[in-house]
């Protein structure tokens, strides 16, 4: 099989039920954005840190999810779409790792050890793709709990990051107003 097809040239892409659309539509904005987002935390993993990188694994593999749920405008019975199972996950993660941190008394900059400024940057992808999902939204019905799913990992993403700096011995900086 040929990686390419040449489908695309006039600047259309098929949707996972084969409508073509505009490759400037929202709904392939939204997953293109997620696309990124995956690209971008694989760049994180390994850490050095075979939880976080256990976790981060599994994110990987809920942005598929994610993906498969924006390419689909209308998921059958047996389609991949995000559940409440998979914002429970990024939760319960969130409140683990809360356990092993300082509670923050105010904004810190988005720095600190390799790992843990990729992880800030993940998270802003993280941030645009929510944007970009809830722009969606606006213009067709899509699955409400991948809007949620991308929020909470967001957080997530900022816990790990807060989580990687600190076993790294990186302290937080907080900016001057």
């Amino acid at each position: 099989m040929s990686i390419y097809t040449g489908r695309g040239d006039e600047g259309k892409t098929d949707l996972r039920d084969m409508t073509r659309v505009s490759k400037a539509s929202a709904r392939i904005e939204a997953y293109g954005t997620v696309d990124e987002l995956n690209a971008l935390i694989g760049t994180v993993r390994p850490t050095g840190h075979d939880d976080i990188d256990e976790r981060l694994r599994t994110v990987q593999n809920h942005l598929h999810v994610v993906l498969a749920d924006f390419a689909n405008p209308d998921p059958e019975e047996d389609d991949p779409v995000v559940r409440a199972e998979h914002v429970d996950t990024i939760e319960a993660w969130i409140d683990e790792y809360d356990e092993e941190l300082e509670p923050l008394t105010s904004f810190i900059l988005p720095t600190g050890s390799e790992y843990g400024a990729r992880l800030h940057h993940a998270r802003t992808v993280c941030r645009r793709s929510e944007r970009r999902a809830v722009s969606l939204a606006t213009e067709e019905p899509i699955n409400e709990q991948a809007i949620q799913y991308l929020n909470r990992l967001s957080d997530g993403l900022f816990t790990l990051a807060r989580v990687v700096n600190k076993r790294e011995g990186e302290p937080e900086e907080q900016p001057e107003y």
